[in-house]
C-alpha cells in the first residue's frame, strides 16, 4: 500500500507525544518489528529501523499516498543574511540617533594599506555602510611603501582622536608588516574588530567586551533562525583566531556543547554528523559534505571562496539542503551579518566611551 511517513533510528512515540488531531494507537516504548505498518489517525508510518521514534517535523520527509519515488524530502529553511544585517543595521541607526541626543556622533576609522583590490572594495563597502545608518568615517589610505613606524604612528593618532571610536585596520597588510604588532597598538576600546589580546582575553573569562564581528554575526544568525543551544551538540570546522576559536567561546556562552575540529581532526565526517549545530570555518570550497549533516541540524557556512563557478561556500550547498534544518547560503549568507556587527561594535564603543 501507500507510505505516509518513512522514519529511521528514532524510539516508539508515546501517545502523550502525539500531535493535535493524531492518536498513537501504541502506547509501549518497547522496538516494534521493522517494517510493519502502524496507523495513527489518516496516516500510515513504517519503521525501517531499530529504536524508531516519529518526529512530526519538517526535518522528516513525509510522504501522503502515492509513490515515495514521486515525492522529495522538505528542504532546509535558507537563513537570510542580508535580511537579519537589515534588520541590525536598522537597530543600529536607531542606537545612533540616540547616542546624537547625548551629543555623541559615533565615529570609525578604516585604515588601509596598498592597493589591494579585494581589500579596497571591503573597506569602501564599510564606509557606505556607516554612512546609511549615521556613523561617521574616517578614512586612511596608505600606500603600500608604508612602514611599520608610519603605521603604528597612524594608529597612535587615532587612537587619541575622540571623535574616533572604532578602529579597523583591513587585513591583511602588505608583506613586511607585521601584523600582530599593529593589532595590540590599538586601543582596547576601539578594537572594533574585537581581535586585541585583551579583547580575547576578556572574552575567554565571560567578561563584556568587543567581540570578533563573524562570529558575532553568526550568532545572531542562529538566535534569529530559533535554534536552541543550551544542551544541544556543536562543531566549529576551523580553528583560526578571526572565527573558529572565538565563536566556539560565544557557544559555550550559550551552554552549547562544543567540539573543535580541524584538518587533524581525525574522523571529520563523524564528528559533524553527530552535531545539532555547525560552524565551517576551514577555507576550503564545498569541504564539507552535505550527506555527512545530521538532519536537522542548523548550519552556517562561515567560508568565501571564489572558484571558477563561482563563489563558494565550506559547504556543499545543495546536498546540506536537503538534510538540515536550516541553512546560511554563501553569498548572502554570513557575509552581509559581518559588517553589520562591526557597525553594532562601532556604537557600543561609542556608547562605552561617554
Amino acid at each position: 500500500g501507500s507510505i505516509d511517513l518513512l522514519l529511521l533510528h528514532y524510539t516508539v512515540m508515546q501517545s502523550a507525544e502525539a500531535p493535535a488531531g493524531v492518536r498513537a494507537t501504541r502506547r509501549s516504548s518497547s522496538l516494534i518489528s521493522l517494517g510493519m505498518p502502524m496507523r495513527m489517525g489518516d496516516v500510515t508510518i513504517v519503521f525501517i529501523g531499530p529504536g524508531c521514534r516519529p518526529l512530526y517535523s519538517r526535518h522528516f520527509a513525509a510522504y501522503p499516498s502515492g509513490s515515495m519515488s514521486e515525492k522529495k524530502r522538505a528542504e532546509a529553511t535558507i537563513i537570510d543574511g542580508k535580511g537579519i544585517a537589515a534588520k541590525v543595521r536598522m537597530e543600529v541607526a536607531a542606537d545612533v540617533s540616540l547616542l546624537a541626543e547625548r551629543g555623541i556622533h559615533p565615529g570609525l576609522a578604516t585604515v588601509l594599506v596598498g592597493a589591494d583590490p579585494a581589500s579596497a572594495i571591503y573597506v569602501r563597502n564599510k564606509v557606505r555602510a556607516c554612512a546609511e545608518v549615521g556613523i561617521e568615517s574616517f578614512g586612511r589610505d596608505l600606500p603600500e611603501s608604508t612602514t611599520q613606524a608610519e603605521l603604528l604612528a597612524v594608529v597612535d593618532e587615532l587612537n587619541a582622536d575622540p571623535a574616533v571610536h572604532g578602529i579597523l585596520v583591513q587585513l591583511p597588510l602588505p608583506a613586511g608588516l607585521d601584523q600582530r604588532e599593529i593589532i595590540e597598538r590599538i586601543s582596547p576600546a576601539k578594537d572594533v574588530d574585537g581581535l586585541h589580546p585583551e579583547s580575547q582575553g576578556r572574552l575567554v573569562g565571560g567578561l563584556t567586551g568587543l567581540r570578533p564581528c563573524t562570529p558575532l554575526g553568526s550568532m545572531r544568525l542562529l538566535k534569529e533562525a530559533g535554534v536552541e543551544l543550551s544542551g544541544k551538540r556543536a562543531v566549529v570546522v576551523g580553528r583560526s583566531v578571526l572565527v573558529g576559536k572565538p565563536i566556539a567561546l560565544l557557544l559555550l556562552e550559550e551552554n552549547a556543547t562544543v567540539t573543535i575540529c580541524h584538518s587533524r581532526t581525525a574522523d571529520l565526517a563523524g564528528e559533524i554528523g553527530r552535531a545539532d549545530v555547525v560552524i565551517a570555518a576551514l577555507g576550503r570550497p564545498e569541504a564539507i559534505r552535505g550527506d555527512w549533516i545530521k538532519p536537522g541540524a542548523a548550519v552556517i557556512d562561515v567560508g568565501i571562496n571564489r572558484t571558477d563557478d563561482g563563489l563558494k561556500g565550506d559547504v556543499e550547498f545543495e546536498s546540506a539542503r536537503l538534510r538540515a534544518g536550516c541553512l546560511t547560503p554563501v553569498p548572502g549568507g554570513v557575509g552581509p551579518m559581518t559588517i553589520a556587527m562591526l557597525l553594532r561594535n562601532t556604537v557600543s564603543a561609542a556608547a562605552g566611551a561617554a
